[in-house]
């Protein structure tokens, strides 16, 4: 017999009233044989081990363990106020904070290593069209620098979109509101697309004159293979950002197998067609530009799906409003100020190198790609800190000493991961030169830089972790004046460096001092008692700040 719900005016007190159309007669919660008698509104309550509750006859108990939050949200449709004996969601497996140091760092290895491979894709699809290009010839090699540095490096400009997605997604989902995940997924897939067709206008119209003013008339031979290969890569700029769009919100929902199997397809399609296109069609490096354009495209259309499968819409798209676009602007503009720092810095170390000559700055890309590559294994520890710390520092079961706990285990793992890092990474371009090129010079440059590469590495993993937890808590303020400064040391050195004439391995001892003074920086941020893991409420800048005016 169907029956119509209506929902009490009261926002004190929910109780279930059930009309039948037929008879027109209400039917009185009071009669209800399972009322709590102590309970001022009738409230029903629903065992952990039975199934009493008026749901749909097919939403069985996997269903409600599988679909916490629709359970949730249904019960709330019909208006019934839940009392459980357990948290009124209860997500499968622990909570990350409430495990112990053993069972945390298991676990953040278990999301890390799916994590990884995300991470590693990006530089990996570069390094096998460095790798590739460095059998064939020397100048395209050269050219891959600037090129990278157009687009791979200037790609990390927009990481905000990545990391507001990330923590807006974690964000929502530790405050239990499905549309609000929904509505931030499709917002955000709007700015990455629009961001991507300006990316794609601006690589068409100013990408040779970019290259011509980064590489100097000194190296004008190389222009023309760079500018092929930005062209290319160029036509990706709009699956790219809506592609990291997508990844970061599975990630934001703690899924990093997904996002990985996509990464994977596109690897092994960007690998197959470097070596067609460039080893056996003889395309050079315009063959590789079409190779890493069509994976990462592939890699869009599969993330995509991946959040589709999950229950949300991949192609929705919504404009935000001018509130909306504050709001993103708010998280973004430190995040983009942060990344442009990075960017910058990174920029710098090439345009220095491009002025030591071609072998030098063939030397300089085979290393950078393998550091690139290499310190992408920790950037899954910032993933793992943005995922899991905005529920510990913001969420419904807010604790920030299961956060520090967290943190504590992120640490060591980024300890270990520097040490093992710092080791296989410089033993590859110090033991097997040959992959990268066949000629002495280049591996003679190449092999010394491999002390300060090391040192630069070793301590790359701790710092995410630091940095991951700074972001967690939304102390973007900090971060990005942190990152400036880094930045402005960082170059004065750079300055100095190239004055006096120390060579390619005084500019890798600038970025020992760059990557050092983000570890010190961060760390002192989060012992201080002013950092996010100390304050007893998140908003208490602002509160001192209302209270002094």
């Amino acid at each position: 017999m169907p029956f119509k719900i209506l929902h009490s005016s009261s926002s004190s007190s929910l109780v279930p009233r059930f009309h039948c159309p037929s008879i027109l007669k209400p039917f009185s919660p009071s009669s209800l044989p399972f009322t709590h008698p102590s309970l001022s509104s009738p409230t029903i309550t629903f065992p952990s081990s039975s199934i009493s509750s008026p749901l749909p006859p097919h939403f069985s108990s996997r269903n409600r363990r599988r679909f916490p939050i629709l359970r949730v949200e249904i019960e709330r449709e019909i208006g019934i106020e839940v009392q459980r004996d357990e948290q009124v969601l209860e997500i499968e497996g622990e909570e990350l904070g409430n495990q112990g140091l053993l069972n945390q760092m298991k676990e953040i290895v278990t999301f890390t290593g799916p994590a990884i491979g995300l991470w590693i894709c990006g530089p990996l699809m570069s390094l096998i069209d460095t790798a590739v290009i460095g059998q064939g010839s020397a100048v395209e090699l050269a050219a891959l620098g600037p090129a990278t540095v157009l687009c791979d490096y200037t790609s990390y400009v927009f990481m905000f979109l990545s990391i507001a997605t990330s923590n807006m997604v974690a964000t929502a989902l530790a405050k239990q509101d499905k549309n609000e995940v929904q509505h931030h997924i499709s917002v955000l897939l709007f700015v990455g697309l629009v961001a991507g067709f300006l990316m794609l206008l601006s690589t068409k119209l100013l990408g040779s004159v970019a290259l011509t003013a980064f590489v100097g008339t000194k190296n004008a031979d190389i222009i023309p293979a760079a500018n092929t290969y930005i062209q290319i890569r160029g036509l990706a700029w709009p699956a790219i950002l809506t592609g990291w769009v997508a990844q970061s919100a599975s990630l934001g929902m703690k899924d990093s197998w997904g996002p990985l199997k996509a990464l994977a397809v596109a690897s092994i399609v960007n690998g197959i067609g470097d070596v067609v296109l460039c080893m056996f069609l003889g395309y050079g490096i315009a063959g590789a530009a079409w190779a890493t354009m069509a994976s990462q495209v592939i890699a869009a259309y599969m993330m995509i799906e991946t959040l589709n499968k999950k229950g949300y819409n991949g192609y929705s798209l919504s404009v935000p409003s001018s509130g909306e676009f504050l709001s993103i602007l708010g998280l973004a503009a430190p995040v983009f100020l942060t990344m442009m720092s990075k960017v910058v810095f990174y920029s710098l170390l090439i345009y220095n190198a491009t002025s030591m000559g071609t072998h030098t700055m063939a030397a300089h890309q085979v290393m950078i790609q393998t550091f690139c590559m290499c310190t992408v294994w920790g950037e899954p520890l910032s993933q793992t800190a943005q995922s899991f710390m905005p529920g510990l520092i913001n969420g419904v079961n807010r604790s920030l000493d299961k956060a520090w706990m967290l943190l504590k285990s992120l640490l060591i793992i980024g300890a270990i991961f520097g040490l093992v890092l710092g080791t296989i990474g410089t033993s590859v371009p110090w033991l097997f030169p040959n992959l990268f090129t066949p000629e002495e010079k280049i591996i003679q440059e190449m092999h010394k830089v491999l002390i300060p590469y090391f040192l630069a590495l070793v301590i790359t993993p701790p710092t995410h972790s630091l940095e991951g937890t700074l972001l967690a808590g939304r102390d973007l303020k900090y971060i990005s004046l942190s990152m400036t400064g880094c930045l402005s040391l960082g170059a004065l050195v750079l300055l100095i460096i190239s004055s006096r004439g120390y060579g390619l391995t005084g500019c890798w001892y600038a970025l020992v001092g760059f990557q050092w003074a983000r570890f010190l920086s961060a760390l002192r941020r989060i012992l201080s008692p002013d950092g996010v893991l100390y304050s007893s409420d998140l908003s208490h800048n602002e509160l001192e700040k209302l209270k002094a005016a």
